[in-house]
């Protein structure tokens, strides 16, 4: 995992297909993006310690469900719905 790193997706798009607030605080804090309109996730972001921000993002290019990368922060896509 890296610091501050951009990573590369599927798409220039951002449809949050899934929104989630798994600690029940009133904050979203699990986010499923689809970042090319095929209507599958290819970005994941997570907020671990609900502070509001994102703290680690994963992108499967390739849609096998094993990510590509994986990034401390949120990879240079900051979510929508913060």
């Amino acid at each position: 995992m890296t610091d501050n790193e951009t990573v590369e997706t599927r798409g220039d798009e951002r449809v949050e297909l899934l929104v989630g607030d798994t600690n029940n605080d009133g904050k979203p804090d699990l986010w499923a993006v689809d970042t090319d309109g095929d209507g599958k996730a290819d970005l994941f972001q997570f907020d671990t310690n609900g502070d509001g921000k994102v703290d680690i993002t994963m992108s499967d290019l390739d849609q096998d469900g094993t990510p590509e990368a994986v990034v401390d922060g949120d990879g240079g896509l900051p979510p929508a719905s913060l």
